[in-house]
């Protein structure tokens, strides 16, 4: 599955039912989150709905569980910005749990963002800000100082986000690669190597060997689907990348073992032997991507 969540963790000097005061309580959240607080208390089923200090709205949602002082789950819409507030509503989830004498681990989940790249990106870096300010108030009683220098953004752009879903949609194909080979895992396998493709084609600090790797999945994909001819036109995408920017090694290995493949699949034996002889013959420095080639080139395609 693609990454669409933010995990964040803390330990902090108090009990769980200070913790969640903090959570919760209008004059602790006015302090460090932003200025913003519940406009009236939360109730578990109940729509909700936090503000500016100002009375400009902020975050609003639904309260969908709510345990004190364990475990609070709501849906998070953004109010504060029109284009993120464009985007469906995500999932924020807090749990509180004692861990010793007077220590607390407050842990954030933050998820659902799948199709919120915008949301995504701006609450990356912000909870850790909000979850700093958080522990810094209830341990000293004071605020975080306001910030003097202009931050540089840690991957939150919207190539970044693009960058971690295709790494995920390529991981979790191997899974469906991996699996019985039935109509539903096939069907679910093409979508996650064509969601691949789609974001590594906006991700950030891409280049030709991503394409090059792009199109051999589709190539492999389609050829266990059934679908040699697509599979074929997926192989010859992955060898001209290469050919057109100087890829060798191991791509351009995996390009000719693919054609070979494709080939073999189509009743042209001639083809597929030659290209399975080009596989084999081209040079792979790194020791590990040579072992992987050959496991792979052990028996013919």
């Amino acid at each position: 599955m693609a990454i669409t969540r933010h995990v964040y963790q803390t330990f902090i000097k108090a009990t769980p039912e200070q913790v969640w005061d903090a959570i919760v309580e209008p004059s602790w959240t006015r302090r460090y989150f932003h200025g913003t607080a519940f406009d009236s208390p939360p109730m578990q089923g109940e729509a909700y709905r936090t503000s500016l200090a100002d009375g400009r709205p902020a975050i609003d949602g639904v309260i969908e569980e709510m345990d004190p002082p364990k475990r609070l789950v709501m849906t998070w819409h953004v109010l504060y910005d029109t284009a993120m507030s464009a985007e469906p509503p995500s999932r924020v989830e807090w749990l509180v749990e004692s861990v010793g004498d007077g220590l607390t681990r407050l842990r954030l989940e933050h998820g659902d963002l799948g199709l919120s790249p915008l949301t995504w990106a701006n609450v990356k870096d912000g909870w850790a800000w909000v979850l700093d300010g958080l522990k810094t108030l209830i341990e000293t009683g004071a605020t975080l100082p306001a910030l003097t220098a202009v931050l540089t953004p840690i991957d939150d752009t919207a190539g970044e986000w693009h960058r971690a879903q295709g790494i995920e949609c390529n991981n979790s194909t191997w899974e469906m690669i991996e699996a019985e080979r039935n109509p539903e895992n096939d069907e679910e396998m093409l979508r996650r190597a064509y969601a691949s493709s789609y974001h590594w084609a906006r991700a950030a600090r891409r280049g030709p060997v991503n394409d090059a790797r792009g199109a051999w999945l589709l190539a492999r994909v389609q050829l266990l689907v059934g679908q040699p001819g697509v599979s074929l036109r997926y192989a010859d995408r992955c060898m001209a990348v290469c050919s057109e920017n100087g890829l060798e090694d191991f791509d351009l290995a995996y390009a000719h073992e693919s054609r070979a493949r494709a080939l073999k699949a189509l009743g042209d034996d001639v083809g597929a032997a030659q290209s399975w002889e080009m596989a084999k013959a081209v040079p792979v420095a790194g020791a590990e991507d040579k072992a992987i080639l050959d496991a792979d080139l052990a028996v013919g395609p």
